[in-house]
């Protein structure tokens, strides 16, 4: 049995919400896949989808995107959501649902912040601080 808040919402999301998320993720990264956009921002950018959050009512789909390990631009963030009703409809075909998900684009951020951290660890400062101590040393 999951832990509930006193409104009677599970904590995080649940296995439906994980289950159905993911279908979403993988309906659109076929989308994106075939490259059947006409706006001329999202023409040749290689959209990753890296991950789909489900809202509780399923409704809303929030899919942070990425340009294989870059950021989009703001522009193609404009694109995505200009073409998001063909998206969600392409969604709709896909996958079996009561109604068809508003879809929300957000930026993956998460490799760039994994990509500084490393570039962090390896400064040589850092790399000092880390390095095993000798015997007599402080």
């Amino acid at each position: 049995m999951s832990k509930q808040h006193h409104r009677g919402q599970a904590e995080g999301p649940s296995q439906r919400q994980l289950r159905v998320a993911e279908e979403v993720r993988h309906a659109l990264s076929a989308v994106f896949t075939r490259e059947e956009f006409r706006d001329p921002d999202l023409h040749g950018v290689h959209v990753t989808v890296t991950e789909v959050r489900a809202s509780p009512d399923l409704k809303h789909m929030t899919a942070f995107v990425s340009a294989l390990g870059k950021d989009l631009t703001k522009e193609q963030l404009a694109a995505l959501k200009r073409v998001s009703p063909f998206l969600r409809r392409e969604v709709a075909h896909a996958v079996r649902l009561k109604f068809a998900p508003d879809l929300h684009f957000q930026p993956d951020t998460a490799l760039n912040y994994a990509m500084h951290i490393n570039e962090v660890m390896h400064r040589p400062e850092v790399q000092r601080d880390l390095a095993p101590k000798k015997d007599g040393e402080e």
